[in-house]
């Protein structure tokens, strides 16, 4: 359905994203979907970035509140992703489909999963389109979210909850960063990892195997759509997308 363009904290990777979503549009039919953050920016800063999109056709974003960078001061104008989709429809209207970030296992800042919840539709009712999620392992913590969202009137066909989705390739870089966003890895994975040791080949055999199994639990239970994580890889996701039949 789309390509999303990660984007570097407090923008630090602007002038780059905005080069390769500009590449993409050109060479792609396929619709690009640059991800914009606000944590340290103001503004005036925002809202160029958002003239810049309209210029060049883009017509979705993923709104995220992103990352401080070491040693900058201050959240900017906008310190939070709910602030930023208020800005972005003040500023365009209805122009942009919104993307916003989802936690099934909580944001690792939040005070606890109500609130986490809370903050979610939130973002919904300020003009979010739709959310995807942090990458998950278990499945049951993407349905319970679903399910939260549901019980407190935000239904699938208004706000649809796309599912993340990491392709396991290397152990050590994938445990840190999980570690890092508060995804979290079962305990079966990490001992399977760990029985691995370097073996590269079995921990991509196995990691193989356990997203094909959680992305196949995921459309028997009716997820709306999968985004695949790429790290900048191509293979692993192609690999997965064939074996399930989405090409």
């Amino acid at each position: 359905q789309y390509f999303s363009v990660t984007y570097g904290a407090g923008g630090s990777t602007r002038e780059r994203t905005f080069g390769i979503v500009k590449a993409l549009t050109e060479r792609s039919d396929t619709p690009i979907t640059p991800h914009l953050s606000c944590i340290g920016d103001n503004k005036v800063e925002i809202a160029d970035i958002l003239t810049n999109y309209k210029a060049l056709g883009i017509n979705r974003l993923v709104a995220l509140r992103g990352d401080l960078p070491s040693g900058m001061g201050g959240l900017g104008g906008l310190p939070y992703a709910l602030d930023l989709v208020k800005f972005i429809r003040e500023h365009s209207g209805d122009y942009f489909r919104i993307k916003v970030a989802g936690y099934p296992e909580m944001h690792p800042q939040a005070k606890n999963f109500e609130s986490d919840i809370q903050n979610l539709i939130a973002k919904y009712h300020a003009g979010a389109s739709e959310a995807i999620t942090q990458f998950f392992y278990n499945p049951d913590s993407y349905l319970f979210l679903r399910d939260a969202l549901a019980k407190r009137g935000v239904k699938q066909a208004d706000f649809p909850i796309v599912a993340g989705i990491m392709p396991i390739t290397n152990a050590s870089n994938l445990l840190r960063f999980a570690d890092g966003c508060g995804a979290d890895v079962p305990r079966f994975i990490r001992k399977r990892l760990a029985d691995f040791g370097d073996d590269k080949q079995a921990i991509k055999a196995f990691g193989f195997e356990v997203v094909v199994k959680l992305c196949e639990r995921l459309i028997a239970e009716g997820v709306p759509a999968l985004h695949f994580y790429s790290m900048n890889h191509v293979s692993p996701n192609k690999e997965l997308i064939e074996a399930l039949g989405l090409v």
